[in-house]
């Protein structure tokens, strides 16, 4: 039978709880300044869409920014690519994140392999003065690139914050990466100097990164030094890898000092990531350090209620912009609590310990790790304490309903959960969570401030009860650079504004709720089109993904007699076989929970599915391979051999 709609939230916060967020004490600093007062969310995230200046300048004020914001927050443009924030502010992104360098925790880094390090704000902050000094002597100057091979630890936040102290760009992947895929991001970039690990460690196993090193070294010619940092392999030898030196060489002449920031304003560049798409080489895109930190730390602060002290914790690679937000954690002055290797290392608990021992409050993972935790029947609540825990975070792609009940059910019926969107190219959210409104099984809670997110459709029109696309119809302070190498602009303007007049359009697939809220179908280039009719593929994962037969699936559009078809690949759980009776099932449960038009014309199982090296299922290059049609930058996934397995499949035949 289908699914009856939402009658009551999952969750709704206690006005007490109300009453201590941050989202009310700086409504009620809106009021002070004579912004008048809200009556809902709603209200104020309409007034922060039509006051853009008032609303920045508020913020700046209220997160108590180091840098001086300048005369003007926000200068309007007809344009909206044209548009500016903070014009003439100066400040600096590792001076902002390294405020009240004191003895409190500032990171604390849990390895797979059970060691534990700390630092606090204060040795964060000499750290970074001895990088800041040795990369000044080893020639990084302001508008040079830094990259990192590295694993997520303290010294790889140390080295981006000395860059940004200098005024540099840093660019970072995760060690897993071979050469091939870290010169077709570096290399359009062309580093200066590199910082990696020895090795890293990912289910048990130790990687030595030296051999990659070596290679990396011969592929980019702009390296002048590869700083090596112990890790895997107990200080290991570097003598086969070409201009390298250990990070303890790199110091040892350079004590700790004061920091000489190089002031620079909101809109300068400061990173570079890459897409995680699977045509042609990664777009670089090219960040801002300040409006990037404004937006992440608007969204700790306000949508997630972080406070200084908090443990904020995201599952990360230093390859996905989540891990930028995660860093930001230290302008709010909370402690982030860092891991590195295989989350469910040596058991699915490895996390939820991990809580437990570390009293994080706010956790962060991807839907399909919350899902993955459900399908291996773990009950959280009774493998761990988890009293710390106010909110879960999830992103990624869309969060299942299921997922939702799960996390109500088996991890604590108190707490926070916001399911957020954004992505690397705004390195933020659109969409997420909302401290002082109910949550609704299924649904992410509103727009973010400050963002006038809504959903179009094909005639660019807003729509409300039916699915569009997601669009930001103003600017906003992380709104990319631009493309590097893209000097017209023309990359650019054609891949977000190329669909809609001075509208940018994000390519997600997803439908505004009667509460205000949103459900993501997933990509809009993924929809699916049969028979004319769009249909988001998320809309099919929810329904297959609960029978226990199947781990996982991937499915896909595939041209067929002047149509499209739906095809949808299982990998199936030990022991399960695809039988008709399972097909049926599978079949039933989409043609009643979802609609006839989802039921897929074939079903087939696979050994593996492939996806990005954070996680992400990557349709698009199974409906490439399953055409005959070259896919091109396999190095962003982790699993590329995964690709030949829908090749020549008899059952495609045309």
């Amino acid at each position: 039978m289908s699914e009856q709609p939402n009658l009551q939230p999952l969750w709704t916060p206690e006005p007490e709880a109300i009453a201590r967020t941050r989202l009310t004490a700086f409504e009620a600093s809106l009021a002070s300044a004579g912004h008048g007062s809200f009556a809902s969310y709603e209200e104020l995230h309409r007034w922060s869409c039509d006051n853009l200046d008032a609303f920045w300048q508020s913020f700046w004020d209220f997160a108590d920014m180091q840098g001086g914001s300048g005369d003007r927050a926000f200068v309007p443009d007809a344009s909206i690519k044209a548009a500016n924030f903070f014009p003439n502010s100066q400040m600096n992104y590792a001076q902002e994140m390294l405020r009240n360098a004191d003895e409190r925790l500032a990171m604390v880094f849990v390895g797979e392999d059970g060691r534990r390090r700390t630092i606090t704000r204060a040795g964060l902050r000499d750290l970074v003065s001895r990088l800041v000094a040795a990369m000044k002597t080893a020639g990084v100057a302001p508008g040079d690139r830094v990259a990192g091979f590295v694993p997520n630890c303290i010294e790889t936040v140390a080295a981006m914050l000395a860059t940004q102290a200098i005024g540099a760009i840093w660019s970072s992947c995760s060690p897993d990466f071979g050469p091939a895929g870290v010169e077709d991001r570096f290399g359009q970039i062309e580093p200066k100097l590199l910082f990696a690990a020895d090795g890293y460690f990912y289910s048990g196993k130790t990687i030595d990164s030296r051999p990659a090193l070596s290679e990396i070294a011969t592929r980019l010619p702009t390296l002048q030094q590869i700083i090596v940092f112990p890790y895997a392999m107990d200080g290991a030898p570097l003598d086969d890898v070409p201009i390298a030196r250990s990070i303890d060489s790199f110091l040892e002449a350079h004590p700790a000092q004061d920091i000489e920031y190089t002031m620079r304003s909101v809109r300068d560049p400061g990173f570079i990531l890459f897409s995680s798409g699977t045509t042609g080489k990664p777009k670089c895109i090219v960040h801002s350090s300040g409006g990037v930190l404004l937006q992440q730390m608007k969204e700790q602060m306000l949508q997630c209620d972080v406070h200084a002290g908090d443990h904020l914790f995201y599952f990360t690679t230093c390859g996905w912009m989540m891990w930028n937000w995660l860093v930001a954690g230290l302008a709010v002055e909370a402690t982030l609590i860092l891991f590195d290797g295989n989350p469910f290392h040596p058991g699915p608990e490895r996390l939820f310990e991990l809580i437990e021992a570390e009293k994080i409050t706010h956790f962060g993972t991807s839907a399909k790790a919350i899902d993955h935790a459900q399908k291996c029947e773990v009950i959280p609540s009774a493998v761990a304490d988890l009293s710390s825990l106010r909110a879960v975070l999830s992103t990624g792609s869309p969060l299942k309903h299921e997922s939702f009940d799960y996390v109500y059910e088996s991890w604590k019926a108190d707490v926070h959960l916001a399911s957020i969107s954004g992505g690397t190219d705004i390195c933020a959210c659109f969409i997420g969570g909302v401290p002082t409104l109910p949550v609704w099984r299924g649904e992410i809670q509103g727009p973010m401030l400050a963002i006038a997110s809504d959903v179009f459709d094909d005639e660019g029109q807003p729509v409300a009860g039916q699915p569009g696309e997601l669009v930001c119809t103003q600017p906003h302070p992380s709104m990319p650079v631009g493309f590097w190498n893209d000097e017209d602009g023309e990359r650019y303007h054609v891949a977000y504004f190329d669909t809609f007049d001075n509208v940018w359009r994000h390519g997600d697939w997803l439908t505004r709720t009667p509460s205000g809220g949103f459900v993501v179908a997933g990509r809009s280039d993924a929809t699916l089109n049969p028979g004319g009719v769009r249909i988001g593929t998320a809309e099919i994962y929810r329904q297959v993904e609960r029978i226990d037969e199947i781990a996982e699936a991937v499915v896909v559009g595939q041209d067929w007699d002047s149509d499209t078809r739906v095809v949808l690949f299982v990998r199936l759980q030990p022991g399960a076989e695809l039988t008709d009776a399972l097909i049926k099932r599978v079949r039933t449960e989409i043609r009643t929970n979802a609609s006839p038009r989802h039921v897929p014309a074939i079903v087939s199982a696979v050994e593996d599915i492939p996806r990005t090296k954070s996680g992400k299922i990557v349709e698009l290059a199974v409906r490439d391979v399953i055409h005959n049609r070259p896919v091109r930058n396999v190095t962003s996934l982790a699993n590329p051999e995964a690709l030949a397995l829908f090749e020549n499949r008899p059952e495609l035949a045309v």
